[in-house]
C-alpha cells in the first residue's frame, strides 16, 4: 500500500477545517494530501452563513480558519455540489478516505397545528438571508408589527434581536444591501421569545442574553409570573455559574423602569407553543396569532401544562427550535436523528443496526454536527473532530485503494464535468472584493449575496 495518504474532507465549515488540521499536525509517519469540497464558493460554513453579522466574536474564529487555509497544505474545491459535481464513488477512485463534515442547515419540525400556514418560517432560512446565503431569496416578507419566535437557544435570540435591532445600527457590519432594505422597511414594533421552561432552563449563553440589553432604542420586557423559582431552578442557580449570570442579569433587567423605546423585545418563559392561528385576510389564512399553554415546574427539573391557554396576537411566527442535517447521496443516513449514523465517527452501515463499532463502513467517516446533531460550540467541534481522527489514522488497514490517487486527476475530473470550481486563490479574490466594497462606504466588508457575482470575483485572478 502506498504510504500517501489521499483524504478527501466535504464540507469546509469550522468542522471540516479543523480535522484536516489536526490530521496534517498528528499525522507524521505518511505522507498527508489533503482535499476540501465546498459546495459554496466560500468556505467557514455556518461561521458565516449561520451567525448575526452583529457578533464581532465570530471575526476570532474566521481568523483561525483562515490561518489554517492559509497555510496552504490544504487544497479547497468551491461551489463544487457532492452528489452532483462529485460522487461517492469518484471519491473512491481518488481517495484513500472521506469525512463528511457537511453540518445541519435545515429547520428542525415543530409538530403543532397552523405550523405552515403564510406567516411561519423557519429560522435557520431567516438567518440564511440576513447572513446573505446564495442559495436563499433575495427579499424577506417583513410585514408582520408584532412577531413571535419559538425557542430558548441562542439562534432564537439572534433572529429575536435582528428582527428587532434598528437597520441603521447594522450597518457597521457585513450585511448586505438587499438585507438592509429588508429590515429598514420592517414594521416591527414587537418580537415575543417563547419558551416553554424556565429562566432557568434556558439553551441560551450569557453572552447571548446581554447582547440583547444593548440594542439601541429596544426596550426589553420580562414578566413577573415567570420568575417563580422552585427548588430545582433555585439548586441550578447556586451550582451552574451559567445559569447563574443569566439569572442576575434577568434581575437587574426586571428592576428596570418601564422604557419608551419604539420597539419592545419580550421574554415569555414558561410558555409552551401549542398552536398558530390563522385568520382569513382577503387572499387566504394567515398567521394572527399564537397559542401557548402555560406551563409549571414539575418538581423534577422539567415542567408540566397547567391547562391554562392564552392567544398572543402576532402576525408572523419563527421557529428556532434546532437544526437538522440533510441526507448525502450514497450515504446513510438516520431520518429521525438527522446525522449520518456513527461510532465516535466512523460511518455505520445502513443494514447493521446502527450501534455496533464493528458495522462501520470502511473508508467513510463524519465529524461536526452531521455527526452528532447540532449541538455544541466551537470547542465541541474540535474535539469531536478529534475522536474522528483518531479513527481516521487507525483505521489504515481498511482503507480505500483508489485507481487515480495523483493530485491532478481531480482537478481533470472536474473540468471534465464543467464544474465551475474555486480554489484558495478565488477564495483570497473574493475575500479581497468584499472587503473593497466595504471600504468605499467606510466598513470592514460587504458580504457579496449572488453566485454569480461570488465566482466572478472568485475569477478575476
Amino acid at each position: 500500500m502506498s504510504t500517501k495518504l489521499r483524504l478527501a474532507i466535504v464540507g469546509a465549515g469550522p468542522a471540516g477545517i479543523y480535522a484536516a488540521d489536526i490530521i496534517l499536525k498528528a499525522e507524521k509517519k505518511f505522507d498527508v494530501s489533503i482535499d476540501l469540497f465546498e459546495r459554496l464558493p466560500a468556505p467557514y460554513g455556518l461561521v458565516r452563513y449561520g451567525v448575526a453579522p452583529d457578533h464581532p466574536r465570530i471575526k476570532g474564529i474566521v481568523t483561525a480558519l483562515r490561518d489554517v487555509l492559509d497555510r496552504g497544505d490544504i487544497r479547497i474545491f468551491g461551489n463544487v455540489n457532492f452528489g452532483t459535481d462529485v460522487t461517492l464513488a469518484d471519491l473512491k477512485k481518488h481517495y484513500h478516505a472521506v469525512i463528511f463534515s457537511t453540518g445541519a442547515v435545515r429547520d428542525a419540525d415543530l409538530d403543532i397545528p397552523g405550523i405552515d400556514l403564510p406567516g411561519s418560517y423557519g429560522a435557520a432560512d431567516f438567518v440564511n438571508w440576513f447572513d446573505g446565503h446564495p442559495d436563499v431569496p433575495r427579499t424577506w416578507p417583513l410585514e408582520a408589527e408584532q412577531v413571535a419566535v419559538i425557542g430558548n437557544g441562542n439562534v432564537a435570540l439572534d433572529v429575536a434581536r435582528m428582527l428587532a435591532k434598528h437597520a441603521d445600527d447594522l450597518l457597521p457590519t457585513e450585511l448586505p444591501p438587499n438585507v438592509y432594505d429588508g429590515l429598514k422597511n420592517s414594521p416591527v414594533t414587537d418580537v415575543h421569545v417563547f419558551g416553554r421552561r424556565g429562566p432557568a432552563q434556558v439553551k441560551f449563553t450569557p453572552l447571548e442574553l446581554r447582547e440583547l440589553g444593548e440594542v439601541r432604542d429596544v426596550d426589553i420586557v420580562l414578566y413577573d409570573e415567570d420568575f417563580e423559582i422552585d427548588p430545582a431552578s433555585q439548586a441550578a442557580i447556586e451550582t451552574n455559574k451559567q445559569v447563574m449570570v443569566i439569572h442576575r442579569v434577568l434581575q437587574k433587567w426586571r428592576e428596570r423602569p418601564a422604557g419608551t423605546a419604539s420597539r419592545r423585545l419580550h421574554l415569555h418563559f414558561h410558555s409552551r407553543p401549542v398552536e398558530v392561528l390563522g385568520e382569513d385576510t382577503g387572499s387566504g389564512p394567515r398567521v394572527s396569532a399564537l397559542r401557548i399553554e402555560r406551563t409549571r415546574p414539575d418538581g423534577e427539573g422539567g415542567v408540566e401544562g397547567t391547562g391554562e391557554y392564552r392567544d398572543v396576537p402576532v402576525q408572523a411566527v419563527y421557529r428556532a427550535v434546532g437544526y437538522f442535517g440533510s441526507p448525502l447521496k450514497d450515504v446513510p443516513f438516520d431520518d429521525r436523528m438527522g446525522v449520518i449514523p456513527n461510532y465516535e465517527g466512523r460511518v455505520l452501515k445502513a443494514d447493521e443496526g446502527g450501534h455496533s463499532p464493528m458495522a462501520h463502513l470502511p473508508g467513510v467517516y463524519a465529524t461536526g454536527w452531521i455527526k452528532r446533531g447540532p449541538i455544541g460550540l466551537i470547542g465541541h467541534t474540535k474535539s469531536d473532530a478529534m475522536e474522528t481522527v483518531k479513527h481516521v489514522l487507525n483505521d489504515q488497514a481498511d482503507w480505500w485503494t483508489p485507481a487515480h490517487p495523483d493530485e491532478e486527476s481531480v482537478v481533470e475530473l472536474l473540468r471534465e464535468r464543467g464544474v465551475d470550481y474555486t480554489n484558495l486563490d478565488g477564495w483570497h479574490a473574493l475575500d479581497e472584493y468584499e472587503q473593497a466594497l466595504g471600504a468605499a462606504e467606510g466598513r470592514a466588508r460587504i458580504k457579496v449575496v449572488p453566485r454569480e457575482e461570488m465566482l466572478a470575483a472568485s475569477n478575476r485572478r
